[in-house]
Formats: structure tokens, sequence, C-alpha cells
């Protein structure tokens, strides 16, 4: 049995270029010309690193999620609820308008609008933002198991309106917005957390 050629590309460059056409233009709108063209390989290549367009797709979101594990973890580390979600907002604000980096958020600008055909893409990219909205849940269900929440506040709704904030940063990231406004509006939003 004769073993395949070795690459002749470097998969993980070639796999952050994805990442910024798909950052840049969304699933749908990111043709595989773009993303060849990009990621400097040719259309046999991709499908043999990377399998079709969905799934190169998936890999770019693994790869934008460990890209924000670090600044996500360390703000749900935090001691307190309120500084946790404060550092949370300011670190989405941050990886929002990254300098050198498209701005606003791959998950929430990816795949909002898609015909039929992408649907699979836009399940996926639904299924990350309710798994981020559960991770913020689960670490203010905490908070108020430790009585750090007053007592009937909905540790649920807070988790929405945090999730909602941090959409609405990435479309005004996406729509020009600076990283002082999305700071400002972080704590502008925390000045309604409940005390």
């Amino acid at each position: 049995m004769r073993a395949g050629r070795p690459r002749s590309f470097d998969v993980d460059s070639a796999l952050n270029n994805a990442l910024q056409v798909f950052w840049r233009k969304g699933y749908e709108g990111a043709s595989l010309s773009d993303l060849t063209e990009a990621m400097n390989i040719n259309r046999p290549s991709l499908y043999a690193a990377f399998g079709n367009k969905e799934e190169l797709f998936r890999k770019v979101l693994d790869l934008y999620g460990e890209l924000h594990f670090p600044m996500f973890s360390a703000a749900m580390a935090r001691p307190k609820a309120r500084d946790s979600m404060l550092a949370l907002l300011l670190g989405m604000a941050d990886a929002q308008t990254t300098p050198g980096m498209p701005t606003g958020c791959l998950t929430v600008t990816g795949g909002l609008a898609c015909s039929a055909d992408a649907a699979p893409a836009q399940e996926e990219l639904n299924m990350r933002r309710i798994m981020t909205e559960t991770t913020i849940r689960e670490r203010l269900d905490q908070a108020a198991a430790e009585g750090d929440l007053p007592a009937g506040e909905s540790a649920a709704m807070l988790a929405k309106f945090v999730t909602a904030l941090i959409q609405g940063m990435a479309v005004q990231a996406s729509s020009g917005a600076k990283r002082e406004e999305l700071h400002q509006l972080a704590q502008m939003a925390m000045r309604a957390w409940p005390e």
C-alpha cells in the first residue's frame, strides 16, 4: 500500500487563514474560491485536509473558541459574579476589536442570515451561542448558591442579559464601534447589575 504524499502546506496556517475569511464574510459569503485563495491551497487539498466547507467551518469555529477560551475561563473564574460578568464583557469587547483581526464575533455574525443550504452551519452557530449562554448561566447559578446574587434574581435571565450584551456589542463592533465605546457600554450595563 502506497503512502499518500505529505502535505505541502501548513495546516494550522491554512486553518487560521480560513478563520479570517469566514469571520469577514460569514459562512455563506465565504466561497470555496475565497477560502482556497486565502489558504493558498487547491480544492482537492482543502477536501483532503479539512473535508467539505461545512467541516472546515466547524474546525474554524473550534479554533475560534480556542482563541477566546483563556479570556472566557479567566472571567468565569473570578470570585464575584459582577466582576466575572464585567471581565467577560470587557474581554469580549477587546476580542471583537483586536487590531489586525476582523471586527465583531464570528459566532454572532457568521451565519445569522443563511439559505436552507447553509442550515447545518447556522445550527452549529446556534448551538455554540447556546453553549456560551449555558456556561454563563451555570456561573450565575453558582453565584446564586453562594449568596452572591440578591434573592429572587434569576440566573437564567441575567445570563440572557449578558449574552444579549455580548451579541449586541458584536453587531456594534461589526458596524465600526471602537473598543473604548464597547468598554463604556460594558460599564453602563453593569450599572444595571442587581446589587
